[in-house]
């Protein structure tokens, strides 16, 4: 039952109203209907040309046109169906929060509160922006041990964030109930902002450098023309553009629709209560901090001289607005509001009550349910699309108020610059593909939206809306026999289980039931031989007359003579590193290229980008679904794939790095010799239909070598023993190729003029201040993820990028990037890792010889001998 504070929600009235702002105290959420509505726009001038057109009016889309024109872009114009704000923005909460468990995540939301502290002051209109900070309560131990987790990462970013125990959690925030509270985790920073104020300050700013706010201008046609320009139809008339950015919140679906994508995006109804004055808060002298409920599900901030409290259902309780998905959303919907729905929210209202008492006594004079869009991984997506021309997407925002303003200033350098500020991948609009199914997209809504306060665990798997249609040959195969992990659509086993084993997920901050049979699996591949599915990559075949020439213009490293493979990298204009992929030069300037699952299209947008700036005559093809994958890696490959071809396998025939077509047992397949655990192993490249014959040909055939399965976990574990860099973690475009340990793959002197050339030789000259190294640390029983904080003499001096255990020595292993002056071997440093800073220090790489080198070493030493 509902306590009486509770019990008079039933039956309310529910005012549809816009946020307006005051300075002096926390905001009214709500006026009421008849109040003075936000004067249309008063532009009358039209233009028929424009750099970039915004497609609509919210936080995110009118951040995005301050931003572009106080960086000086000429001709920016927005346009918004109805009025500012209508949609998600006039209804939202407006917390704001420096604490994002992605680490470049943090930097958007850094800017965006730097943003909104100034303002006010730089437009001369009120934010209603207030910074009492936040706490995010840990109630168990696992809590406790997560907050710890966060720690590690924040040492090395410029937000404030502390642990702090209860007796500060009470002094800040006298009116909880302490009983169950262990710690917390305290941002100083945060608050919240007025959405409504907010935007109409961006957009008096956007107005005050140049920007054109047209309203209301509802796009009706969008047509892409042969130059790569846009035909943008209102009815007020049509505009030819450079670019188009969709902004358009939850009308994204219908705008992205005009041409011809499927936004994965989904409205869900988001419900929070607001109280009239509560005597014990009016009496405060200091504005509480927010406060998040991470057990309870919800957060809560003082509004006014009451409180505002919003709950985040689990998924069999919350409310999907899929009509909208299947007819559309409603014509005229903008500044409306869903019914209340109480039920929904009653034990959230009654665990609230039991950590803020005050709330059981409480009159309710509000129930505020509105859409908000969610995509399938509660993350936005931002930037340009694949397959489509100049078309930009910021859409899919949850949490749009504290992301807008970090957002637009991260759009906006990137447009103007060409290459992203920094990485953002997981923004990445490219992460989905046309595996993403409506029926996905909900079943993953629902549960991120559940999961808005579950613990965060490094490996995490969520496993709603799976498997997609895109599984390899050997799911069935391997379903029962493995822990599955997902990549980009596709499901790839993490680790393998025998018989008597825990084959439950147990996701934990310290080593759990994976550790062992990963310790197996590694053996597994080092003593025999393993295989692993490696269907997931991404795969392009490039050809025609331009061919090389456009390798040779993207890639920092010499294209491969017919016959070869090497390791290559895409470089930004400034130096940094866009994508790594192997490049296979099958016949006379035809290609196969192979990126990590994470980067098909965000590899691909960049290479067909690239190809039609230069009009290079080629041909472009994403070959990812039509092939499966095979990796057979450990001392007795050779054995095993010689009994099943009659091609040479022989070091002096098949050599390292080299590539081949042939069958094996009939069927065929283009065999690499490469492999990224570093032993002795190729990858078998076959149609998608026969992977499930070729795994069973070759299982069959290695029984006398002991052949058995392997995972991804085991692979990493491989590949950080023998210093092997992956994308994302060692290089992105946070890094250049100088400082991760690329100088290998990188020819300056090669003729060709490749994008980011000169910008390194720039680097060079200047010095770097940081490089990657190898660093040992002894743990007890938890082991570096990446991203912990290095310390040096009581000084976070640098970041782990990634780890693991290291089976071979039997200690944590991990990477990180240090100064330049603590980069020697043998320095001494120290790893944070759950509130605990272990000694490490840095080591001679690789830990373990690759298997060609330990294979040239030995011919070597044999030579020498003779």
């Amino acid at each position: 039952m509902l306590g009486p504070a509770a019990q008079r929600l039933r039956g309310l009235a529910l005012w549809s109203c816009p946020l307006r702002g005051s300075p002096g105290r926390p905001r009214s959420v709500c006026v009421r209907e008849g109040e003075e509505k936000p004067p249309l726009s008063t532009e009358t001038k039209w233009k028929d040309r424009a750099e970039t057109v915004i497609i609509g009016g919210g936080c995110v889309g009118v951040s995005l046109a301050y931003h572009l024109a106080k960086a000086g872009m000429k001709d920016v114009v927005l346009l918004e169906k109805s009025e500012l704000t209508a949609g998600s923005t006039w209804h939202a909460a407006g917390l704001t929060t420096y604490f994002h468990p992605g680490i470049n995540l943090k930097k958007i939301h850094y800017d965006s509160i730097k943003l909104y502290e100034k303002l006010e002051e730089e437009t001369g209109q009120v934010v209603g922006f207030h910074q009492p900070g936040s706490i995010r309560l840990a109630t168990t131990p696992v809590r406790v041990d997560e907050f710890k987790y966060q720690m590690t990462r924040t040492g090395w970013h410029a937000t404030e964030q502390y642990i702090i125990e209860p007796e500060k959690i009470q002094e800040m925030f006298p009116l909880l109930n302490m009983n169950k509270i262990l710690a917390g985790l305290y941002n100083p920073g945060d608050g919240h902002i007025d959405p409504y104020s907010l935007t109409m300050a961006l957009a008096a700013g956007a107005r005050k450098y140049g920007a054109l706010l047209k309203y209301p201008a509802p796009v009706t046609s969008l047509k892409l023309r042969p130059d790569g320009t846009w035909d943008v139809e209102t009815p007020q008339g049509s505009m030819r553009a450079n670019r188009i950015v969709n902004a358009a919140g939850f009308w994204a679906r219908e705008v992205g629709k005009m041409i011809g994508l499927e936004h994965p995006l989904i409205p869900v109804q988001h419900q929070y209560v607001v109280t009239s004055t509560i005597p014990e808060v009016k009496a405060l002298k200091r504005e509480l901090p927010v406060i998040r409920d991470l057990e309870g599900s919800y957060y809560l901030r003082q509004e006014r001289d009451g409180l505002l409290f919003g709950p985040y259902e689990n998924q069999e309780k919350m409310k999907v607005q899929d009509s909208w998905v299947t007819n559309g959303v409603p014509p005229g919907f903008g500044k409306e509001l869903f019914e209340s729905d109480l039920d929904r929210i009653t034990e959230y209202v009654e665990t609230a009550m039991e950590m803020v008492p005050v709330l059981k006594k409480a009159d309710i004079v509000n129930i505020v349910n509105g859409p908000i869009t969610y995509s399938p991984d509660i993350l936005p997506m931002v930037g340009p699309h694949q397959g489509v021309r100049n078309y930009w997407v910021a859409i899919g925002f949850g949490y749009g108020i504290i992301h807008a303003g970090g957002v637009g200033k991260y759009l906006s350098d990137w447009i103007l610059h060409g290459e992203p500020p920094f990485d953002l991948i997981e923004l990445d609009p490219n992460r989905y593909g046309k595996w993403t199914t409506p029926q996905y997209t909900e079943a993953k809504a629902r549960e991120s939206y559940g999961f808005n306060n579950i613990v965060g665990y490094p490996k995490e798997e969520r496993f709603a809306g799976r498997p997609t249609q895109r599984v390899s040959g050997l799911y069935k195969i391997l379903e029962s026999k493995c822990s599955m992990g997902f990549h980009a659509g596709w499901e790839q086993p993490h680790w393998f289980y025998k018989p008597g084993q825990d084959t439950r997920y147990r996701p934990s901050f310290h080593r759990t039931n994976w550790f062992e049979p990963v310790g197996s699996e590694y053996k597994q591949v080092m003593q025999r031989v393993g295989v692993i599915d490696l269907s997931p990559f991404g795969k392009f075949n490039i050809k025609g007359r331009d061919s090389i020439r456009l390798l040779d213009l993207l890639f920092a490293n010499v294209i491969p003579k017919v016959g070869f493979t090497n390791i290559s990298h895409m470089l930004t204009p400034k130096g940094q590193v866009y994508a790594e992929l192997t490049v296979s030069h099958q016949f006379p300037g035809e290609f196969l290229l192979i990126t990590g699952s994470g980067s098909e299209l965000h590899d691909l947008r960049w290479i067909e980008e690239e190809a039609v700036k230069g009009g290079y005559d080629v041909e472009i093809k994403n070959i990812t679904d039509e092939l499966g994958v095979l990796g057979i890696a450990g001392p007795r490959a050779r054995n095993v794939l010689q009994k099943l071809t009659s091609e040479d396998l022989s070091d002096d025939v098949f050599k390292f790095l080299q590539t081949k077509s042939l069958q094996v047992s009939n069927i065929p397949v283009t065999a690499i010799r490469i492999s990224y655990t570093g032993e002795l192993g190729w990858e078998l490249y076959h149609r998608r239909e026969d992977s499930a014959a070729l795994y069973d040909i070759i299982m069959n055939a290695g029984q006398e070598e002991g052949i058995d399965n392997f995972g991804t976990y085991a692979m990493n574990a491989l590949r950080l023993e023998k210093a092997f860099r992956a994308w994302g973690s060692e290089m992105n475009c946070d890094t250049n190729p100088l400082e991760a340990g690329l100088e290998y793959f990188v020819k300056l002197n090669k003729p060709a003029d490749f994008i980011g050339k000169q910008a390194l030789k720039q680097i060079k000259a200047k010095g770097l201040k940081r490089r990657l190294v190898c660093l040992t640390l002894a743990t007890d029983d938890v082991d570096p993820e990446g991203n912990e904080s290095i310390w040096y003499n009581g000084k976070v001096v640098g970041n782990t990028t990634s780890g693991c255990y290291s089976y071979s020595i039997q200690k944590s292993l991990a990477f990180a990037y240090v100064p330049v002056e603590l980069s020697e071997v043998g320095q001494q440093l120290e790893v944070e890792l759950l509130g605990k800073n272990y000694p490490a220090v840095i080591i001679q790489e690789p830990l373990v010889l690759t298997e060609p080198t330990r294979n040239r070493l030995q011919k070597k030493s044999g030579k020498d001998k003779t």
